[in-house]
């Protein structure tokens, strides 16, 4: 990926997730093989609900370690920190810094049901604020950010408050949730920036290839549909191919306009799917 002029080049990273306990860990081995091919500039390895509780969290740095030493790309570890102690945190850091594992994705984590939370920390910015503390500047701290405000908060004005907190306990870089209308995003970047949050901000892509996916992330995340994809959906539904193509060019229509508008970077979600991926990547790559 090459610079354009003196413009400040973009980053361009993927999100992975390893595989359940119970399923074989290849499969994202041969993601990984095609991913890292596409040469971007880190992945990131999700940790799945319930964190040290269900044992992912192993899988998470397994992944992670595999991606900056098999695959010499830079991997980012998730560490969603609900259901974590203090304890699992520090053995989590030793073992992802044994592997040269120098990037962490830090995360508040979803509440799981019949789990219990720990008291160690309420939200991710304990979490930062722990890690700076133990680790000094060991470790790049990324965190997340929500254009249209998270589930949680009572307004967007509030969420960012938040934000601000989070991001002075020692946040290096943000990635956005996913959106699919970009004025959110343009919105929330100028609340971020009045707000005084200077760090990069990437934006988090997700190509939508399947009606399931569409209904459970609205669902997860509360992203708004414009009506430009509601009649894609309602066209191609019962079309898998045809709808997976119209969620590329549709995410590759945002991509292009985010980067026309000069972010610091594209976070594609790639659902473990190398086609969609290097269908992307082969449009956007010279925008970079």
């Amino acid at each position: 990926m090459s610079t354009n002029g003196d413009r400040k080049r973009a980053i361009f990273s993927f999100e992975i997730f390893p595989p359940k306990r119970d399923m074989p860990i290849d499969t994202v081995y041969r993601a990984l093989d095609e991913l890292t091919d596409l040469e971007p500039d880190f992945i990131s390895v999700t940790c799945g609900a319930g964190g040290s509780a269900d044992g992912s969290n192993n899988r998470t740095i397994e992944v992670a370690s595999a991606i900056q030493n098999k695959y010499h790309r830079e991997g980012i570890a998730h560490l969603p920190c609900i259901h974590f102690t203090r304890a699992d945190v520090m053995e989590m850091l030793d073992k992802l810094e044994e592997n040269g594992v120098r990037k962490i994705l830090a995360l508040r984590g979803d509440r799981v049901a019949g789990l219990t939370p720990k008291e160690d920390f309420h939200h991710a910015s304990d979490l930062v604020a722990f890690i700076r503390a133990l680790s000094k500047d060991r470790f790049q701290i990324f965190a997340a950010c929500y254009p249209e405000g998270h589930t949680e908060a009572p307004d967007l004005d509030t969420d960012i408050r938040n934000l601000r907190k989070k991001v002075d306990a020692g946040v290096d870089r943000l990635i956005s949730q996913l959106f699919f209308d970009n004025e959110f995003f343009y919105g929330f970047l100028d609340k971020a920036r009045g707000a005084g949050i200077n760090v990069p901000i990437e934006a988090g892509i997700m190509p939508i290839t399947n009606k399931k996916q569409i209904e459970r992330m609205v669902t997860l995340c509360g992203a708004t549909l414009p009506r430009k994809f509601q009649r894609v959906l309602a066209k191609y539904e019962s079309q898998p191919e045809a709808l997976r193509d119209a969620g590329i060019a549709f995410a590759t229509e945002q991509i292009v306009d985010l980067l026309a508008h000069g972010v610091d970077g594209i976070h594609l979600y790639t659902m473990n799917n190398p086609y969609i991926a290097r269908k992307i990547s082969e449009t956007i790559r010279t925008l970079l």
